[in-house]
């Protein structure tokens, strides 16, 4: 599979279709599970992002402290933005903003 068709309509936005960002972005929500993070993703950027693409970002993200494995309760290893994210207000924020329906549907 190309890139152009894993990043679909996201490919002029540059480092802002990264991995890690629609992840962050995904989680700003609440803490979610691998296949949430992917199928949230689709959903709100339609990107459909690999597993191998997703637990390599979450791998990455975790190492800098910003997301954390919550303890399992079976097979899924939900994930949750840390504190020490430093763009955890404002993204937070602006992640609520961009899902919330605009008035006239605009």
């Amino acid at each position: 599979m190309e890139m152009a068709e894993v990043h679909g309509g996201l490919d002029g936005l540059g480092r802002f279709a990264e991995p890690w960002l629609l992840i962050l972005t995904s989680l700003a929500d609440g803490p979610k599970h691998g296949y949430a993070i992917m199928t949230d993703i689709a959903a709100f950027s339609g990107v459909a992002m690999e597993p191998g693409t997703l637990y390599r970002a979450l791998a990455g993200l975790e190492r800098r402290g910003w997301v954390r494995p919550l303890a399992t309760a079976g097979r899924h290893r939900s994930y949750e933005i840390t504190a020490t994210w430093p763009g955890r207000a404002v993204h937070g924020d602006a992640a609520g903003r961009a899902r919330r329906p605009r008035p006239g549907g605009v």
